[in-house]
């Protein structure tokens, strides 16, 4: 949720009435940010003007190109977001923790290359949540999954028809790895659920028993269920996923609750 606090803590440090606040010193902000920038467009609405010292801001539109993170190997080939009215609880500003009057909501869309995805999956971060993965729970005697399995090489590849590949090299200690691969498609149900549609397995060649894929990728939907974060506070309903041969385009609802366990480590 990394991607999540950098532009949460962006976009309220815009309406902090601690300094003068235009479109140019918001977009050095968001900037900031970034390792690297290939483009970068913000505009903010604040009329009338004086609401600034109210912690107020009527809008904030973003349009960005090629954003690479600092702390993520992660770029963003396309990155747009566009919120509602921005009021802050001006008391909390004087301890530089911001904290919200009203929900925070906006349209955000992203579009990510199959390069760029190949390269997050790749990154020690990735390869680490993967470690973490309990999927020896269910026995497949040609997997021999152990604690002490690692992942190797994960990569994708995006299809036709909102289909991907994804394979990964699965070894177990010094043993020679287990090349699996997952066909899937993807559909969005409710705007909350990320469903693997039609999913394929096979391990070194040969095709997983339809049963077993199916009792690890139901547990594998639930983790995917976006409902997930709103005990914290986010809700998330995506209106638009499409996957292309070179890219997958998102566009998604975002709403955060004053309350979100999200604001409580922003520091402006």
């Amino acid at each position: 949720m990394e991607f999540l606090t950098i532009f949460l803590s962006s976009l309220l440090g815009l309406v902090s009435p601690l300094g003068v606040l235009v479109d140019r010193t918001a977009e050095n902000a968001i900037r900031s940010q970034f390792a690297k920038v290939g483009q970068l467009q913000v505009r903010v609405d604040n009329s009338p003007s004086y609401q600034l010292v109210q912690g107020k801001v009527k809008r904030v539109r973003i349009a960005g190109r090629s954003l690479q993170f600092k702390r993520q190997d992660v770029r963003l080939a396309l990155f747009e977001l566009e919120t509602d009215a921005i009021e802050l609880d001006l008391s909390s500003l004087k301890h530089r923790r911001p904290k919200l009057k009203q929900p925070l909501q906006g349209g955000v869309r992203l579009i990510l290359t199959q390069q760029d995805v190949n390269k997050l999956l790749q990154s020690s971060q990735f390869i680490t949540k993967l470690q973490q993965l309990k999927i020896n729970s269910v026995s497949y005697p040609n997997t021999k999954t152990s604690p002490g399995y690692n992942f190797i090489n994960p990569q994708v590849n995006f299809l036709a028809n909102n289909r991907l590949l994804f394979q990964v090299e699965l070894q177990e200690g010094h043993g020679k790895p287990l090349l699996i691969k997952l066909e899937t498609g993807l559909s969005i149900v409710s705007g909350r659920h990320i469903n693997l549609v039609n999913p394929v397995v096979a391990v070194n060649g040969e095709k997983v028993p339809t049963q077993f894929v199916n009792v690890v990728l139901n547990n594998f939907n639930k983790q995917l269920d976006l409902g997930n974060l709103e005990g914290d506070g986010l809700q998330v309903r995506i209106l638009k996923l499409e996957m292309k041969p070179t890219a997958l385009e998102i566009a998604a609802f975002l709403r955060i609750k004053p309350s979100s366990k999200y604001l409580e480590t922003l520091i402006l």
